[in-house]
């Protein structure tokens, strides 16, 4: 077509097509919807944090007036957010009495130690199979950050960093399974699984965590599978009696 010219209408119409209308409703929708979508997942993640780290404890009584007082929010996000609380098993709803903090126990404890080893025992070998350089060099990197930090029982900010990439090196292990739902699955369970550990960790003495999680990396990196996940059931379950053993001497 020659330069200047166009093949219509200079002055395009006062009424926008379909599409274009329909692309504007949408992008105002979206602009409407956003600031709830952001105050629930703002209410999410900060009540997941105390779940979490224990600043709310087993069986509390999470009260809707009081969270909308402690967020300024409406009954909305709350809501939503405990819903998904709910979803994942952070929290419980009693007919009648409403939502509370999920309870802990040996036996769940134990029952979300089998799914792990069940879960993370296959994406590692899943990992190991379908071996790969990105792989390979995503969990060196995330080995090394893990080793320059050190858990410390009372030093909060260096716990607070070691927790953050201790949970990075176990989702880096499982990434390579090749399934984004062995991973999304692997992540709740870390989580659900820390929960516990953080609630026993002043029980849980200086052991050689890092030596562990070499080992399981070496076992990838030599290709043998059934070494690696042994030594992650081993991983696993060491800190698990642990826990055990600290909820057992507080029971009644």
């Amino acid at each position: 077509m020659p330069r200047g010219k166009t093949s219509g209408p200079r002055h395009a119409s006062a009424t926008p097509p379909s599409s274009a209308r329909s692309s504007a409703i949408a992008s105002v929708l979206t602009a409407r919807e956003r600031p709830g979508t952001t105050l629930t997942k703002s209410v999410y993640e900060q009540l997941r944090s105390d779940l979490l780290t224990g600043r709310l404890k087993a069986g509390e009584k999470l009260r809707a007036e009081a969270l909308r007082n402690r967020f300024k929010v409406g009954s909305s996000p709350i809501r939503e957010a405990l819903n998904r609380l709910l979803a994942e098993g952070f929290v419980s709803l009693e007919e009648q009495k409403g939502f509370r903090v999920a309870p802990l126990s040996v036996q769940d404890l134990r029952e979300l130690l089998a799914a792990r080893i069940w879960i993370d025992g296959a994406a590692v070998a899943a990992a190991i199979e379908c071996y790969d350089s990105q792989w390979e060099e995503g969990l060196v990197l995330a080995l090394h950050r893990l080793s320059r930090i050190e858990r410390r029982p009372y030093n909060e900010d260096d716990n607070l960093m070691w927790n953050e990439l201790h949970r990075n090196f176990h989702l880096a292990l499982i990434s390579g399974c090749g399934s984004r739902w062995m991973i999304k699955t692997s992540a709740l369970l870390f989580d659900a699984a820390e929960r516990y550990r953080l609630y026993a960790s002043a029980s849980i003495s200086e052991r050689n965590e890092l030596q562990e999680h070499r080992q399981i990396v070496e076992a990838c990196f030599d290709r043998k599978s059934e070494t690696a996940v042994q030594l992650l059931k081993q991983h696993y379950g060491q800190t698990g009696d642990i826990i055990s053993n600290y909820m057992g001497a507080r029971s009644p």
